[in-house]
């Protein structure tokens, strides 16, 4: 009888480290870059928000689709002169600073105002270089891509993979507006 329950615990046992040292399965790279997106804070900025008795919401129908062209919003004003460095619309998807002014882009896959047409290599190398593209403009503030440069290959890929995957949005974002002249300085 000994010899048994000896037997049973150790084929217990046996189970309990068989199955503390399984792992969950690893995600897919539209999971992971779902997770990425959502830790990350891109909504806070490219998914417009709605009113609602308890403040703003996400619009979950316009997803990660950035600054909405159908709101009919004012351009931000620069900020005054002083301390005050920056001003947002009450989307946070139009911001204007010592940067001029910029809109949060559309993030969607549409082919014609999103990212439909990029290429992974396009998407890695505009947040590893903060050009959009990967070859044009800068990204301008206040898009962190300095944090997102610092991402894995594999990372930035499944944010892109995740992206790819989420239903295309028709919206064209305005494009970003430089910065007014300064006027010239008084010869002393």
């Amino acid at each position: 009888m000994r010899r048994h329950h000896a037997a049973v615990l150790g084929f217990v046992a046996t189970l309990v480290a068989v199955g503390c040292t399984r792992r969950a399965p690893e995600p897919t790279p539209v999971e992971r870059g779902r997770y990425l997106v959502t830790v990350g804070g891109c909504n806070d900025c490219h998914t417009p928000k709605l009113q609602s008795g308890e403040g703003l919401r996400l619009d979950t129908t316009h997803l990660l689709s950035g600054h909405p062209q159908d709101m009919n919003l004012p351009a931000p004003p620069q900020p005054p002169p002083g301390p005050w460095m920056v001003v947002t619309d009450w989307t946070l998807s139009a911001w204007s600073g010592p940067w001029g002014i910029s809109y949060a882009a559309n993030l969607t896959p549409d082919e014609e105002t999103g990212i439909g047409a990029w290429d992974e290599a396009m998407f890695v190398n505009a947040l590893r270089k903060g050009q959009h593209l990967g070859a044009g403009r800068p990204i301008l503030p206040p898009m962190p891509w300095q944090n997102f440069a610092e991402m894995t290959d594999d990372d930035l890929k499944a944010v892109f993979a995740y992206l790819k995957s989420l239903p295309p949005v028709k919206n064209k974002v305005p494009e970003p507006v430089p910065p007014p002249a300064s006027p010239p300085s008084a010869a002393m």
